[in-house]
């Protein structure tokens, strides 16, 4: 059974089943994340739905294009979590299972083209503390090795790493 993170299932609620795909693009000690403004602003892993007839690893190539601007080399799959939670841009409670890859950044291509999101840098730390849902800070500290408590995001006041604006 594949773990869940954040709220638990409410009873009598109907979930869609949305399978998605995210990276965790690692630089040296720091990892391309994406801010995302709207509908709550929060950092998170970069990646998003799995389009109907499309493969996973074109899926990610592309919603991190979108959500980064920047083209990326795939190295592996790291493991899997699912979430429920209510997606207000498409005004559905979903059942996102989330396929976590790990990838590095090859080349900046351009800004992000999804309007609202923005390419950030993190170091490995600041991105454990930051990301805001608890499956990305668990495959992150699962990726390096590291236990988490499964605790509230802490609130980041900066856009950018400091020093790498």
């Amino acid at each position: 059974m594949i773990r869940r993170y954040g709220a638990p299932v409410e009873a009598g609620r109907r979930y869609t089943r949305r399978p998605g795909v995210y990276a965790i693009l690692l630089s040296g000690d720091h990892i391309l994340a994406t801010h995302q403004a709207e509908p709550v602003p929060e950092f998170q892993l970069p990646g998003g739905g799995i389009d109907r007839g499309e493969h996973p690893i074109p899926a990610l190539h592309r919603e991190v294009y979108e959500e980064t601007g920047w083209k990326i080399e795939v190295t592996r799959r790291l493991g899997a979590f699912r979430r429920f939670t209510y997606m207000p841009e498409y005004d559905l409670w979903a059942e996102k299972l989330c396929a976590v890859y790990l990838a590095r950044p090859v080349l900046r291509l351009g800004p992000p083209s999804e309007v609202g999101h923005s390419a950030v840098w993190l170091s490995v730390e600041q991105a454990l503390c930051h990301l805001g849902n608890p499956g990305d800070r668990a495959m992150l500290a699962l990726f390096i090795g590291k236990k988490v408590q499964n605790q509230p995001r802490q609130i980041i006041r900066e856009r950018v790493a400091p020093g790498l604006a």
